[in-house]
Parts: structure tokens; sequence; C-alpha cells
């Protein structure tokens, strides 16, 4: 009696082991309900805020170091004490133009404090990318970024 109690345990172990390696290895098909991942509470509606490239003078000791470096930002859309979105086109690209320009402002002070050396190590862009965005966070409360994008990026010695 205990040898088939122990022999069913060891074969529903074993079938339960196989079936979940199946399911996280993607072989198994699952309900797109029961696989669908936990969503952030809130809606939270982003856009791409493109900036120009930028050219910056870089902090090395020679002075001739120069950085071009195009970036887009993932911010989260500005929502109204409503809840609503704003639609007015003209406030929009009014605010949009006024948001760019203060972005750029902080990105140009940021980038202007590199070295190529920092820039050029193995962690440097990743480096770079946490201070804009705490720069960013810091000097234009308003703005929500989400995330950070280098479309371009070129160090010149």
């Amino acid at each position: 009696m205990v040898a088939v109690v122990v022999g069913i345990v060891v074969a529903t172990a074993g079938v339960s082991g196989f079936v979940y390696l199946l399911a996280r290895s993607g072989h198994l098909p699952m309900p797109v309900a029961a696989a669908a991942k936990a969503e952030p509470s809130g809606p939270s509606a982003t856009r791409a805020l493109v900036l120009d490239s930028l050219l910056v003078n870089l902090a090395d000791s020679g002075g001739s170091a120069y950085l071009r470096v195009g970036m887009t930002l993932r911010v989260v859309d500005v929502v109204e004490k409503s809840g609503a979105k704003k639609d007015n086109k003209a406030v929009d690209e009014k605010m949009s133009k006024d948001v760019e320009a203060a972005v750029r402002d902080t990105a140009l002070t940021v980038l202007g404090r590199q070295t190529s050396e920092g820039l050029l190590a193995p962690d440097g862009k990743e480096k770079l990318k946490i201070e804009l965005k705490a720069a960013m966070a810091k000097h234009n409360a308003d703005l929500k970024i989400e995330d950070l994008f280098f479309t371009e990026f070129l160090v010149q010695r």
C-alpha cells in the first residue's frame, strides 16, 4: 500500500514538472486570459519627444573633444485634473516647444560636463542616461520621462 502511494506521488510530481517546463518554454499553448501579464494600474498614455541632434564640447583637458547626440524621450502625456487629456492643438504645440527648449537646455548642461573617457567606457551611455533622467526630473518637474533613447551618439576626440 505504501509503495502505491509513493508511486502515485512520484508520478504526479513528474507529470507536474514536465507540464511546468513545457509551459515555461512556450511549447504548451496557454489561453490568452491566463497568459496575460498584469498591467500597471491606471492608463498612462505616452508620446515620443524627438530632439534634434545636439553638438557639445566635452570637458576633456585638451578642449578638442566633442559629442554629437540625438535623443528621443518617451514622456507621459499631460493630463488635466479632470483626468481628460488636453486636445487643444495650439496649446499642445506651444507647450511642446517650451518643454523641448527646457529639455535641450538641461541636456546641454549635463552633456557639457562629460568627458570622452567617461562616455566611451563600457557603461558610459547607461550612466549618462541615468544622469540625464535625474537632471531632467529635477529641472522639469512637470515632465514625466518614462524612458530615454539615444538615436545618434558620436564622440570625436
